[in-house]
């Protein structure tokens, strides 16, 4: 009874209403279809590079199974590469029509008009979407080990494994931002149109132009050549805590660092940091502490993003058409 009770219970009625939706869209489709073709055709080509490299007992043999979402042979960029890139066009697409679109069509008030309480409504469409994208990315990701397995014939061990868990969980984040973000224009504003421009705009911000102003401010207050080391090291640190403002610098730090394991700092070290150390790959645990503070950063995102849109969407005025 407590399950059948669940599953009548009015949120889980349109959380299920709402993955239906997603799955039967021709939106979902295409996203999906164009996040597969490339991430094949880029584990393709990391196959065929770490196929050439084992034989010669080439550098790529460290950690091999991991080299399947990092390696390139030129051609196209690695897999990870093409999660953050296509990941928020995914996250997009299933959120900036969220709540516009039932209120252009006029089910919004019918639907609020029925005994449930309204935030049901918001936090069904962000849990739905959030099942549809961390079910993809989970078995896409499976996908790649399960070939992976059947190409190089070498299992991963337990500490790649959890790796690669973590890096799928670390994309479902990036990607939940990105979502949320979506929804958060979906109730700001009433056209699906502008919604989908405003978060396209923001994206393209991050992706491209982020990293020029960055650049300029880093130019701007660069220290004199009579500085000491310590004010060079202090503008470093500056620039990078800069950069870690855009979620898509967070996302690649994080997954370079968990799908790399040879990665052991990701800030500017000294000459005593650097002497004496051993140059080995790092534990699990080291890893998931230097990333830390990255997946706090897209969860708290993610998490403002949602408060944001909770508050003006309990706020707004639905009215019957």
């Amino acid at each position: 009874m407590r399950e059948n009770d669940r599953q009548s219970h009015p949120f889980w009625v349109i959380v299920q209403k709402e993955v239906a939706d997603h799955l039967h869209s021709w939106r979902f489709h295409i996203l999906l279809l164009l996040l597969v073709l490339t991430c094949f055709g880029s584990l393709y080509t990391a196959m065929m590079s770490i196929r050439d490299a084992v034989p010669s007992n080439d550098s790529l043999n460290s950690h091999l199974f991991l080299k399947l979402f990092t390696v390139s042979d030129g051609t196209l960029p690695a897999f990870y590469t093409f999660v953050g890139f296509l990941g928020p066009l995914l996250g997009i697409g299933l959120g900036f029509d969220a709540i516009n679109s039932e209120r252009n069509k006029g089910t919004l008030s019918r639907l609020l008009s029925q005994p449930i309480h309204r935030d049901y409504v918001l936090n069904a469409k962000f849990v739905a979407a959030l099942l549809v994208i961390s079910v993809m990315f989970l078995a896409l990701g499976f996908l790649v080990m399960g070939l992976g397995l059947l190409v190089i014939g070498i299992p991963p061990t337990p500490e790649e494994f959890w790796r690669m868990v973590v890096f799928l969980l670390l994309s479902i984040f990036y990607v939940a931002f990105w979502l949320n973000l979506a929804i958060l224009f979906s109730v700001r504003f009433r056209q699906p149109s502008t919604s989908a421009l405003a978060s396209i705009a923001v994206w393209i911000f991050f992706s491209v132009f982020f990293a020029m102003i960055v650049g300029l401010i880093a130019n701007a207050t660069f220290p004199s050549q009579a500085a000491d080391v310590g004010s060079l090291l202090s503008h470093q640190q500056f620039v990078t805590y800069m950069q870690r403002l855009s979620p898509s610098q967070l996302f690649s730090e994080a997954t370079t660092t968990m799908l790399t394991p040879s990665v052991r700092s990701l800030g500017p070290l000294t000459m005593e940091q650097v002497y004496g150390a051993i140059p080995s790959p790092l534990p699990l645990g080291q890893s998931m502490l230097l990333i830390w503070p990255h997946l706090t950063g897209l969860i708290a995102g993610t998490a403002g993003c949602f408060g944001l849109a909770y508050m003006l969407f309990m706020r707004q005025e639905i009215r019957s058409r």
